[in-house]
């Protein structure tokens, strides 16, 4: 049975498109939260993190964490696996990581113009559907604040798609005809139209299911299971399937290719259904980053809170040459705006800053975001300070200038008691 993907711009009646599409041809629904409910599954991470994946702007630590990739691995093998399910309708961002080497899938795009996507949102937000009523802003009509509100809610999503087709397919146009069988222009469209074109497309030659065809959908199932075993081990590199054979691309500088090649291909063939593994190194021109292994066993996730920009600078590259991830932040608001919506494992943050001073920021992360561990490191601190921070939740207190290795030992057993939560 063949396969449908829909991919939409907002406010371009997908949901009836859908609807007419279900119940003509008895389609399954499959959607994004269903995917990510999968993958949440198979990953044993939170919803929320794997939803992230979609996001137009990753996580800072996300070079250190490799999170985005991750998780898009999970997500690519939750969608392979619903493949499986007979006749399905896969709709949302989830829809573009089904690979057009599979023959039996129709690729659907909806988009519409502009003016005819801002009437159906005024429409949703005249019902109260999807959108609240934005408040003015002094000297600003109430009409002209919807219309604004409305507007940039439609650029935004626009532009997570962008990214997100970037990320999978390096194209920024998510609605370049390239990526699907059909574009159609829902401004000039009715939604019972559009599922007839779909029905009638559905019912060609070419998207019929052939042995070929599965055997495509096999080799996209091993190759997405190949990624995730990959990825838990710290990897991220391009994998093809072809009947059981294995190509793995590198699009990094690699250091020690030798070594890295044979714990790819000790990874890879442990995975079942595997016949052989090759590993090519893709050429890049430079500058090109360097290929790094995500290590579970050291802190990828530290936030470092200082005023003096030459130190914490200098302290987070000596860090990121210990192998752990850390980031910067140069004041107290900067550090607690940060947490709100990326959340660090450890944080290590001086006393003396302006504005909001360390232990206020060691006080309000430990009510809001307790699981953060906190070390304060600073060069000005008294005994009784020392004592405050530590009754506040502190998991270590040490003072300027530092010994690194120690500094180290101590992130290391922060990082270890977040490990054992």
């Amino acid at each position: 049975m063949s396969v449908i993907t829909l991919f939409s711009g907002i406010f371009c009646d997908d949901a009836a498109v859908i609807g007419h599409v279900m119940e003509s041809t008895g389609h399954r629904l499959i959607n994004d939260e269903m995917i990510i409910a999968s993958a949440s599954d198979l990953s044993g991470l939170a919803p929320g993190k794997i939803q992230r994946a979609f996001a137009s702007q990753p996580s800072v630590f996300n070079q250190f964490t490799h999170e985005k990739e991750s998780s898009i691995a999970y997500l690519r093998l939750a969608a392979a696996r619903t493949l499986s399910r007979g006749a399905v309708l896969i709709s949302g961002y989830s829809s573009l990581l089904i690979p057009q080497t599979i023959k039996h899938a129709l690729r659907i795009c909806l988009i519409a113009d502009m003016d005819s996507r801002m009437a159906r949102a005024r429409a949703a937000l005249e019902t109260n559907k999807l959108i609240k009523k934005p408040t003015n802003e002094p000297g600003t009509k109430q009409e002209e604040a919807e219309e604004q509100v409305l507007a940039r809610m439609i650029h935004e999503d626009d532009h997570d798609r962008s990214v997100w087709t970037h990320t999978l397919f390096s194209i920024k146009d998510p609605w370049n005809s390239g990526l699907y069988d059909m574009v159609l222009p829902m401004g000039k469209m009715e939604p019972a139209k559009a599922a007839a074109l779909i029905e009638e497309n559905l019912l060609k030659e070419a998207l019929q299911q052939t042995e070929d065809s599965v055997v495509v959908v096999n080799d996209f199932l091993l190759a997405a299971g190949i990624e995730v075993a990959l990825a838990n081990a710290g990897h991220h590199v391009n994998v093809r399937a072809q009947k059981g054979h294995i190509i793995l691309t590198i699009d990094k500088q690699v250091l020690m290719l030798g070594r890295l090649e044979d714990e790819l291909k000790n990874i890879t063939r442990e995975v079942p259904g595997v016949i052989s593994v090759e590993v090519r190194v893709e050429p890049l021109p430079p500058p090109f980053p360097v290929y790094r292994k995500r290590s579970s066993d050291l802190p990828s996730k530290v936030l470092l809170v200082d005023d003096e920009r030459e130190f914490v600078q200098t302290l987070s590259e000596r860090l990121q040459m210990r192998d752990m991830g850390s980031v910067v932040a140069f004041d107290g608001k900067s550090a607690l705006d940060l947490i709100q919506t990326d959340e660090p494992d450890v944080m290590i943050i001086d006393l003396k800053m302006p504005g909001i001073d360390g232990m206020t920021v060691l006080k309000q992360v430990k009510q809001t975001r307790p699981g953060i561990e906190v070390i304060v490191l600073t060069g000005h601190g008294s005994e009784q300070d020392r004592k405050t921070c530590m009754d506040l939740g502190a998991f270590a207190y040490m003072q300027k200038p530092v010994d690194i290795n120690l500094l180290s030992d101590a992130l290391k057993k922060a990082h270890g008691k977040i490990k054992k939560i």
